[in-house]
């Protein structure tokens, strides 16, 4: 390998860490819900919005692809990110943090669309749910370091700066200032597009092929469990344990401790073992962990519950994402676009997990999740036993 192939592959993954700064909405929702003193209901429409803008932007960025490129559109990404990030540190109000979240959403779905794609062409051929897995594993990173972050914040804060939990924003905006930076400077070859680029409404017509839509529908329900998690874990370990927040935002992070290690040790297993085999220990994991959430009462039965559908959601993304993209090879941008949208599940779940909650607690919310799981247990024969 190359020396400034490594330095791409490096820059790529710093890319990775970037995107997982969409995750830190969980637990700023919930520091923002203490602050603004909100109902669930309210609180959780900021993972909603962060998530809705990938209905709207993720097949336009794969057809913006098409005519800038995958690099330049990353780029595009970092800096709509940068902004994102910028403005909760002018103040917190709920205005501010509705505009600071939806153009985090916005950038996140400009970059989860092109990011995936490029890493293809950065690295080339191998296994692709492998390589995307290991890109996983870069992003959670910054997922479960975001909640360490906001607690060293409200618990630690710095008089000169006066962020409190939002030096967390403060943080990622430096590191994403550098990715931004390293990725600019960093040259990527791209193969140019063959034939005609395709028109919005034929990306669309892909999604009458069954393994599209089915793991478009897959990838909603990953997000929905992903976003879901991140934002109740802490809620149920207040309702039922009694805890502070600044205590129960363990629970993000340990989500995402488990995550982090599912995407590391699945980069692993997803090439010793067949992609069928490994999703199904997976899903049967998540299947667990919804019983544990939804009826445990003991911090350790919470803890591994948490635990177990950290690791096991670790790598549905990929699995689908890899299934749907090597379907169609010569439309990767567009399918890209279409499994990125799927990202919208994000902004469903949370929004019924709210009102369930605010019926009958924190249980209505796990029983919202519990569904995304029964429809993964469906998607199982969609992928090649071989």
């Amino acid at each position: 390998m190359s020396k400034s192939n490594k330095f791409a592959i490096i820059s790529v993954m710093l890319c990775f860490f970037c995107m997982g700064f969409v995750d830190l909405v969980g637990i700023a929702s919930n520091y923002v819900k203490e602050d603004l003193h909100l109902n669930d209901s309210t609180a959780n429409i900021f993972p909603s919005l962060v998530f809705f803008w990938f209905l709207i932007f993720s097949v336009p960025t794969g057809m913006l692809m098409n005519k800038i490129g995958r690099k330049k559109t990353v780029l595009l990404s970092l800096v709509v990110t940068l902004i994102s990030l910028l403005l909760p540190l002018f103040g917190e109000s709920f205005g501010i943090m509705l505009v600071a979240f939806s153009l985090l959403g916005i950038g996140n779905a400009l970059m989860q669309t092109s990011l995936n794609p490029l890493v293809s062409t950065v690295l080339g051929g191998g296994n692709l749910a492998s390589t995307l897995t290991f890109g996983q594993f870069i992003k959670a990173i910054a997922s479960f370091i975001a909640p360490y972050l906001a607690m060293w914040g409200a618990t630690r804060i710095i008089p000169s700066l006066g962020y409190d939990w939002r030096i967390l924003f403060a943080i990622f905006l430096v590191v994403g200032a550098l990715a931004t930076l390293w990725l600019a400077v960093t040259p990527i070859k791209e193969a140019p597009i063959e034939g005609k680029p395709s028109t919005f409404v034929e990306c669309f017509k892909l999604l009458g092929k069954p393994v599209v839509l089915l793991s478009f529908l897959g990838i909603m329900c990953h997000v929905g469990i992903d976003v879901g998690t991140n934002t109740t874990a802490p809620k149920i370990l207040i309702e039922r344990l009694g805890m502070t927040l600044n205590d129960a935002a363990f629970a993000t992070s340990l989500y995402f401790i488990f995550r982090t290690i599912g995407c590391l040790t699945g980069s692993f297993f997803l090439r010793v073992m067949n992609n069928r085999t490994f999703f199904v220990i997976s899903v049967v994991m998540m299947a667990l962990s919804m019983c544990g959430l939804f009826f445990g009462t003991e911090k350790w039965m919470l803890y591994t519950a948490i635990a177990l559908v950290g690791y096991g959601n670790s790598n549905i993304f990929s699995i689908c994402f890899a299934q749907a993209l090597t379907s169609m090879p010569q439309k990767q941008n567009e399918v890209s676009g279409l499994m990125i949208m799927g990202l919208f599940g994000g902004t469903v779940f949370p929004l019924l997990m709210g009102f369930a909650s605010d019926a009958i607690g924190q249980a209505g919310a796990v029983l919202v999740m519990a569904v995304g799981v029964l429809y993964l247990f469906t998607y199982i024969k969609q992928l090649k036993t071989a």
